[in-house]
């Protein structure tokens, strides 16, 4: 099981769309869970990106490709459907500074299978907009997802905002970046490792 691991993340890095999706199927097929495939296989491949891209030991194209790569994947985890349940709505967003959204795109199909209605509101997105989204659609929490460090100050900044509307919702934070630091230094609610962290919060705050 851990050898077919390695083959997704080796075709997730290669940016083979089809070979991966059909692996995701195979993956599925021989009883593997889909947070493991998540977790252990999009993810790594994801951490693997992420070191590339601090020894810049990569080019656009690379990245684009395995984003590709990775969303098929996701869509065979997590197809589009009829979600009939309706446990809230979550407002999501890479902060202002980032350009990158494939770690959203995978919290965000996580959420809408776990029956939430999402938000999405794109990446490099000022914290001002998160917050209106949020009074907007009556949201119960507000995500956000940074790859670099200079999403931190634009997090920082959302509780305040938050207050000065009136608006009370959960704030959670994910990502390379944002996960190195701590709930108190972002004053968020949580700050999620991996990309199901937050849904299981999300999930223990509706008491289920």
């Amino acid at each position: 099981m851990t050898q077919s691991l390695h083959v997704l993340i080796g075709l997730l890095l290669e940016g083979d769309q089809m070979k991966a999706a059909a692996e995701a199927h195979r993956l599925l097929d021989a009883g593997v869970d889909r947070e493991r495939i998540v977790t252990s296989g999009i993810e790594e491949a994801m951490k693997q990106l992420d070191s590339k891209c601090t020894l810049e030991e990569f080019n656009l194209l690379e990245i684009m490709l395995a984003g590709r790569a990775a969303t098929e994947v996701l869509r065979v985890l997590f197809p589009r459907g009829d979600h009939t349940a309706h446990k809230g709505v979550v407002v999501l967003g890479t902060p202002k500074g980032d350009v990158h959204d494939l770690g959203k795109n995978i919290v965000k199909s996580i959420l809408v299978s776990s029956g939430y209605r999402v938000i999405d509101c794109g990446k490099d997105v000022p914290p001002e907009r998160l917050v209106e989204a949020a009074e907007r659609e009556k949201a119960m929490a507000i995500g956000v997802s940074g790859l670099v460090t200079t999403t931190l100050l634009p997090v920082r900044q959302l509780r305040p905002m938050l207050a000065g509307r009136g608006v009370q919702c959960l704030l959670l934070a994910g990502g390379a970046a944002l996960a190195l630091s701590s709930e108190e230094r972002l004053d968020v609610d949580h700050v999620a490792r991996d990309a199901f962290e937050g849904v299981h919060f999300l999930n223990q705050r509706l008491g289920q």
